[in-house]
């Protein structure tokens, strides 16, 4: 017999992993703006409480009683969030056109604890949430920029827009051409990368330890 025996909850913990689980949600649906053509931005305290209910289940091994009071809903509603299949909430989201109005109505818990599952997975992949991605870059850039790394800004604002995890040097090449890294040229050293690639951050640390390597500091 297995004895399952739950994690304490850091909330600091807790409630960064759920906000990185909840933006990768977001960004499976579409993104806001596709959410406001659905007319479904109300779905969003759904996929928050299901992001609660995933991490506290798989990060911290709760019970649907004690997800239940942690979150403050019914055990019956932690229940068919845990019970939702990912595969075929993306199949209704893709197909929502199709539904019937009745079908919409009752489709967030399902769709929310489907969609989480999945955002979960990903996160923990390493495949974090574009918007976030986005804002690390922006953020990044603007420190390198303060920082006095003119090589970091320039890498991370010609960079914008690009989707992670970033596979190999082909996906840089033209981005990072003529940017001056250290008297080497960008395209030029996206080729001594490792990959994949799954951030700005890591981004930057890949060109510093290719630098290192080559003897420049």
């Amino acid at each position: 017999m297995v004895v399952v025996i739950s994690k304490s909850v850091n909330e600091t913990d807790l409630e960064h992993l759920v906000g990185r689980v909840f933006f990768k949600a977001i960004d499976l649906l579409g993104g806001l703006s596709r959410l406001a053509e659905y007319r479904a931005l109300t779905w969003l305290p759904s996929l928050a409480r299901a992001s609660f209910v995933i991490v506290l289940r798989e990060e911290y091994l709760k019970t649907e009683e004690e997800i239940a009071k942690f979150v403050g809903i019914a055990k019956s509603t932690v229940r068919n969030i845990l019970r939702a299949d990912p595969q075929l909430a993306l199949y209704k989201i893709e197909h929502f056109e199709e539904l019937t109005k009745e079908e919409k109505q009752h489709l967030r818990v399902h769709t929310a604890g489907g969609i989480a599952k999945l955002a979960y997975k990903l996160v923990k992949e390493g495949q974090e949430a574009q918007v976030l991605l986005e804002f690390c870059a922006t953020s990044g850039a603007q420190i390198a920029q303060v920082c006095d790394v003119p090589w970091a800004y320039a890498v991370l604002k010609r960079i914008k827009g690009t989707k992670y995890p970033i596979q190999s040097p082909a996906e840089l090449k033209d981005r990072l051409a003529g940017v001056n890294i250290k008297g080497i040229d960008g395209a030029e050293v996206v080729e001594g990368l490792t990959y994949p690639i799954k951030s700005p951050a890591q981004l930057l640390h890949e060109i510093k330890e290719y630098l290192q390597m080559k003897g420049i500091d």
